[in-house]
């Protein structure tokens, strides 16, 4: 590597250069803190010594000799094709431009002579345009308003960070340098001070060396996001003049705001979601993008599928396509995780029980600008809704198990064909019952399994979860909306809008007299699934002394399956007799319950589950 270290001061850094933001450098983004700590830096040590020679006349000469230099860190730059580019530093030395912007107007309005020096610090002239040291191509009309210090201020878009944070940081520098300088003397010192003995090192470097120098120079101090130093890494391996007309930066930035818009930096969860489902083989393959992923991509093993190292041609054909298809991808299912898709609507389900891993299982199928797409999308977000779903009611579910089995899913499925994803999530869902009943399993939902299903053995999110599901299958069979969107009945808790899980049978002496006084067994089976129902708020909620027959009629206007109970539910009801002998369900009222009707419920809601989740 070729590294040209020089050591500059001011005035010299800011002469006849004009210092071009490259397209993967960040936005300028410095706020209050690190422009009101620069400015501190830069007034302690002048301070100090201005209040011992207060007396001297300012000049090159006397600051020179009285005045210490000061170090202000490094900045580094490459050249291509005659222009010269910051690899590392504008945050910094934009900022100091904004400090020699505010010196100029102080110097108008003292009278100084030192305002022509000033201005030719901040710019210079190609032909009959002034030309900015610092050239944010993007902000002229704000850097323009700055220098010259009136007119309106600029339009200023939304998601325009560099435009608000100069105009804001100005407005910092302008009140502090009002506050500090309180003569003309102090002034014209601190002008000659900043400019020749501020003291930067330059480094040079050669093209190919920038990406690896942008990172590791950005590991100290305020550390980049994974994703920005990735951005680095691959834009600055393409040709200026390509980067430029192909508008690679532009690629780049489109695609990364189109999944940070779900959520800030949500583009570091799409490259670590790609990565895993693309190149992990398990679980533990897949932890190592967990970190820092952007080192991960170029190691050995990685850069030999990848590609993406002294590679232009790779990176450019990475962006136009991979980046592009698959950030799209990840943003569609992001979509149908905040509104119910008809074509997938599992998705959607899957986020209430906050199953992140179907966008690394989705990725993993879809090969790219695969036609099948939004079948696959269905197919992977169905099954992991139902291997999800399934190990719960048959009380197999281990996080652990699940996370290990679903890599071994993805890697299975990926990049292949629709009818293969269904067996691969079979085969993990029956591993994992195997491992629990320590023998081989062939079927997938079983009744002996289910026959115990009970709420001690179930989180609260997950019961109204399956109950929000079955009610919205018998609201879909028989023709008739759904009593509130899935959604509410599984999130909402409060005490008078919320959904809560209620026992059928409360807990009485006439309860308990049904199950021969056994209050062991009472207990276990009025748990069961069979024997509790979905209700909104906890005024609905009954007293423990209320027998069943006046539990009953609370049941009324509330969700589809509790008024199955009721009588009234069967009268003149043709949707709902069609939807029984259609999926040969045997509903039938019940005045009584005991447990012979807990069995039937609970036999009735297995029948059910193998309907919803086939």
């Amino acid at each position: 590597m070729d590294v040209s270290p020089d050591k500059q001061n001011l005035n010299s850094v800011f002469s006849d250069t004009v210092y071009h933001i490259d397209f993967y450098q960040r936005e300028y983004k410095w706020l209050h803190a690190p422009v009101q700590r620069l400015l501190d830096d830069i007034y302690f040590q002048f301070g100090e010594k201005y209040r011992q020679h207060k007396e001297v006349e300012p000049n090159m000469e006397t600051v020179t000799t009285h005045y210490p230099w000061y170090y202000l860190n490094t900045y580094v730059t490459n050249q291509v094709k005659g222009k010269v580019y910051v690899v590392d530093g504008q945050q910094r030395l934009t900022t100091l431009t904004l400090i020699l912007m505010k010196l100029r107007q102080m110097a108008i309005a003292y009278g100084s002579k030192t305002e022509k020096w000033l201005e030719n610090k901040i710019a210079g002239f190609s032909g009959k345009d002034r030309e900015y040291w610092m050239n944010h191509v993007n902000q002229q009309s704000t850097l323009d308003h700055i220098f010259d210090g009136k007119g309106a201020l600029p339009t200023i878009a939304p998601d325009d960070a560099t435009g608000r944070n100069l105009l804001e940081n100005y407005k910092i520098i302008s009140d502090w340098l009002d506050f500090k300088v309180e003569s003309q003397h102090q002034f014209e010192t601190f002008v000659f001070y900043i400019l020749t003995r501020l003291v930067l090192i330059k480094l040079s470097v050669e093209q190919t060396d920038v990406p690896m120098v942008f990172e590791v120079i950005n590991d100290r101090g305020v550390r980049l996001k994974p994703y920005e130093i990735l951005k680095g890494k691959l834009l600055g391996q393409i040709d200026k003049v390509e980067l430029e007309q192909v508008d690679y930066n532009g690629i780049w930035e489109k695609q990364t705001k189109l999944v940070n818009k779900f959520r800030e930096d949500e583009i570091d969860s799409f490259f670590r979601a790609f990565l895993k489902a693309k190149y992990a083989r398990n679980r533990k393959d897949g932890q190592r993008f967990d970190g820092d992923y952007h080192r991960e991509m170029y190691t050995a093993d990685l850069e030999a599928q990848l590609h993406l190292e002294h590679s232009p041609n790779a990176v450019k054909d990475f962006l136009k396509k991979t980046y592009i298809y698959y950030s799209r991808l990840y943003a569609r299912i992001w979509a149908g995780t905040q509104s119910i898709a008809s074509d997938y609507p599992w998705v959607f389900y899957n986020s209430l029980n906050e199953m992140d891993t179907q966008f690394l299982l989705i990725i993993s199928a879809c090969k790219l600008d695969d036609p099948e797409e939004t079948f696959k999308i269905a197919e992977v977000s169905r099954q992991l809704d139902r291997m999800f779903t399934l190990l719960q009611l048959q009380n197999s579910y281990d996080s652990n198990e699940v996370i290990t089995s679903i890599y071994l899913v993805a890697n299975e499925i990926r990049n292949g064909a629709l009818q293969d994803i269904a067996p691969a999530f079979d085969k993990q869902l029956q591993s994992i019952l195997g491992q629990r009943r320590s023998g081989h399993v062939q079927e997938s939902f079983q009744w002996g399994y289910f026959r115990n299903a009970s709420i001690v053995s179930l989180n609260k999110r997950f019961i109204r979860y399956y109950f929000a599901r079955v009610d919205e299958f018998l609201a879909h069979g028989t023709k008739v909306s759904p009593k509130h969107p899935i959604q509410e009945l599984v999130t909402k808790r409060g005490g008078k809008t919320g959904f809560h899980v209620e026992h059928i049978l409360s807990h009485n002496n006439q309860n308990k007299a049904l199950f021969s006084d056994d209050e062991e067994r009472f207990d276990a089976d009025r748990n069961r699934l069979g024997g509790v129902l979905l209700l909104k708020g906890k005024d609905n909620i009954s007293s423990s002394n209320e027998v069943y027959s006046d539990k009953l009629k609370t049941y009324a206007n509330t969700l589809y399956w509790n008024e199955t109970l009721r009588q009234d539910a069967y009268k003149s009801k043709l949707d709902f007799d069609a939807f029984k002998k259609q999926y040969s369900l045997d509903f039938h009222p019940l005045d009584q319950f005991g447990p012979e009707e807990l069995e039937y419920r609970h036999r009735l809601l297995y029948d059910i589950s193998k309907l919803i989740w086939f």
